[in-house]
C-alpha cells in the first residue's frame, strides 16, 4: 500500500496518499465519491500522525496498566437478613402452584 508507511526508525512516516486511502475504503467495501476521499485521506494522515505520536511517547519504566485510575469494589459484607414471607410474595403472582411461582411452559412444551 503506497503512504502512510514509515521510512526508516526514527524518520516521520509519509503522509497517506488519496490512493492509499482508495485503497483501504477497497478493502473495506466502502464507497466513497471524490471529494469524500480527499476529505477522509486528510483525517486518516491525522489519525495515524496522532497515532506516531502516542507510540513516540516515552514509556520506559512505565508499568502496564488497564486503567489509569486504582479501581477498588466497593462492597458491602454479606449478612443474612429476614426474608419476606413466602406466602404473602407468592400471594402477589399472577400464578403460583405447589409453593412456587407457575409460569407458562417454554420450548413447545405441552401444558
Amino acid at each position: 500500500m503506497p503512504g502512510g508507511r514509515t521510512k526508516d526508525a526514527g524518520q516521520e512516516p509519509d503522509r497517506i496518499t488519496r490512493e492509499a486511502t482508495a485503497h483501504v475504503a477497497r478493502l473495506a467495501r466502502i464507497a466513497l465519491s471524490p471529494e469524500e476521499l480527499d476529505r477522509y485521506a486528510e483525517q486518516l494522515a491525522a489519525v495515524l500522525e496522532h497515532a506516531a505520536q502516542v507510540a513516540a511517547a516515552p514509556t520506559a519504566g512505565v508499568p502496564p496498566t488497564a486503567h489509569p485510575f486504582a479501581l477498588v469494589n466497593v462492597l458491602r459484607d454479606d449478612e443474612p437478613r429476614p426474608s419476606l414471607d413466602p406466602a404473602v410474595v407468592l400471594a402477589e403472582a399472577p400464578a403460583a402452584e405447589d409453593g412456587r411461582f407457575k409460569v407458562p411452559p417454554i420450548l413447545g412444551e405441552a401444558p
